[in-house]
């Protein structure tokens, strides 16, 4: 099954379709400037397992990377994703604050 993801600014937000154009998921945003945090991904219970997720994470970062913007990931689902393809790391920002 192939998914097609597309921005829908109006709504701060890249949709993840399926081949029949409904919405299996979406990864919401908040853009300031150049910098773009992605703070939360959502894919339909239907869908889950079938790399919806996944095809996302790699559509958005892929966008952020060829506009030249830095990534600030919220979202726990793009955070760790981030972490198993560090191909995206130069691109990413992450706090350096220590918790103690």
């Amino acid at each position: 099954m192939q998914f097609t993801v597309t921005d829908a600014p109006a709504r701060e937000r890249f949709e993840a379709r399926d081949e029949a154009g409904g919405v299996v998921g979406f990864v919401t945003y908040q853009l300031t400037g150049s910098i773009i945090a992605y703070t939360h991904t959502e894919v339909d219970p239907a869908y889950e397992g079938k790399g919806v997720g996944s095809t996302l994470a790699r559509a958005v970062l892929d966008d952020a990377r060829s506009k030249g913007r830095t990534v600030v990931p919220i979202c726990p689902f793009i955070a760790d994703w981030v972490v198993k393809h560090p191909e995206y790391e130069s691109i990413v920002v992450r706090s350096t604050r220590k918790i103690k």
